[in-house]
């Protein structure tokens, strides 16, 4: 099935929205690839870069928890398990919404809501590590644009 997808995408130039939590499944498809914390973008990402080298720290643990198929490699992989409180969804805390579990919380995470933003070339993440305050005024919500309006498979 998941070959029959790829093979229409590619013959007919289809886009499609692909959503999973197998994120094997999710590499072979998917060109670019949102990974969501608590129903926000934590990082939009084309996916050669995002499973080369994560931005996002919920990314990065996501990724670590991926099976790998050779022994070896396997071997000398770091996995990262969270640690904290999984926050209500209904209740979710004031700064950033992965401040509860995150390896490299800082205080500004607990307050402020980062911005999802470009900080590489087609790399959008919501996180402070990489200066994602929201400037004044701003309600923390990421702007719609042509460049976070693109498809999955183009």
């Amino acid at each position: 099935m998941v070959n029959l997808l790829e093979d229409l995408q590619d013959r007919l130039g289809l886009t499609s929205l692909f959503i999973s939590h197998d994120l094997s499944m999710v590499r072979h498809l998917a060109d670019r690839v949102a990974v969501m914390y608590l129903g926000r973008i934590a990082e939009l990402s084309p996916s050669r870069d995002l499973y080369a080298r994560p931005l996002h720290p919920y990314a990065e643990a996501l990724l670590s928890a991926v099976n790998e198929p050779d022994p070896v490699a396997a071997a000398h992989r770091k996995r990262i398990i969270l640690k904290g409180d999984v926050p209500s969804p209904a209740n979710p805390p004031q700064g950033c919404s992965f401040c509860t579990r995150c390896p490299r919380v800082m205080d500004v995470c607990r307050s402020v809501k980062p911005d999802l933003a470009e900080v590489e070339p087609g790399r959008l993440v919501a996180c402070h590590l990489y200066g994602n305050t929201p400037a004044a005024g701003s309600t923390g919500a990421p702007e719609v644009n042509e460049r976070n309006q693109q498809g999955v498979r183009q």
